[in-house]
């Protein structure tokens, strides 16, 4: 009996994200939302790799120094990863070789709330042993102006963000009201908008001259909401759900009127 319940501790501390899991001490990501989570909590010490789209999206608060695998089977599984960390929709079919092969990988789902985000955060601080703590919370929702100002969050190939999305909280929480009343992305009217303009624009993508800008760049688009009402925040924190996201709906709340 005694060799059996020695057998049993022995089998739970070894099976990953038991109870008893040890401390990860080689961390890796396999996409950028969880890169930024990993380099805003972890020890850098305990990182074997961040995902190699940190090179295709660089961003100010990550230096260079931190490693990057090249997104292969094989270099992942050489460097032996004990904890291996992706989003929902990220790598799956890499991901999946990965837990073949016996590698502790857990999958965090998108927050599609702001109170998600939190629960969001507190999972990954799970998997890597912190303190929840650390996590961060929802501030409270900021005043809204006398007068309900509309913000339109205009995204690339003239997508707008409606209802039911994290966006859409992020914004009424900063004291706006959202100008599409419709759930989910839309593809947006380019007459209908000129002919009720919002208060103010947000423009929610990357800064570069492309196709997927053009909408954007319409004379009657620009003509019909002021230059000075064209907002503009930093892009990478519309990218990923995380602690930022605190940040993004203060900056909002300075523009309202």
């Amino acid at each position: 009996m005694l060799r059996l319940a020695i057998s049993l501790l022995i089998l739970s501390l070894a099976l990953p994200g038991g109870a008893h899991a040890a401390t990860p001490q080689r961390i890796l990501s396999l996409d950028l939302c969880l890169d930024w989570l990993v380099a805003h909590h972890a020890d850098r010490q305990n990182v074997v790799a961040l995902s190699p789209l940190q090179k295709r999206y660089p961003i100010d608060w990550i230096d260079t120094a931190w490693p990057l695998h090249d997104g292969s089977l094989e270099q992942i599984y050489g460097l032996q990863p004990d904890l291996v960390l992706v989003g929902q929709f990220a790598a799956v079919m890499l991901r999946q070789r990965l837990q073949s092969l016996g590698v502790r990988v857990e999958v965090l789902p998108l927050p599609v709330s702001l109170q998600q985000v939190v629960e969001y955060e507190k999972q990954f601080l799970r998997h890597l042993h912190l303190p929840q703590t650390r996590a961060s919370e929802v501030p409270a929702p900021l005043p809204r102006p006398a007068r309900p100002q509309r913000l339109l969050l205009l995204g690339s190939n003239g997508i707008g963000t409606g209802t039911g999305t994290l966006e859409h909280e992020i914004l009424e929480h900063a004291g706006w009201t959202n100008y599409l009343t419709e759930p989910g992305y839309q593809r947006l009217d380019l007459e209908q908008i000129v002919s009720d303009p919002p208060d103010a624009i947000l423009w929610a993508a990357p800064e570069h001259h492309a196709l997927a800008n053009q909408f954007a760049e319409q004379p009657a688009l620009t003509n019909a909401v002021p230059a000075e009402r064209w907002l503009a925040t930093d892009y990478w924190r519309w990218q990923c759900p995380g602690p930022w996201t605190w940040d993004l709906i203060g900056q909002l709340h300075q523009w309202l009127d």
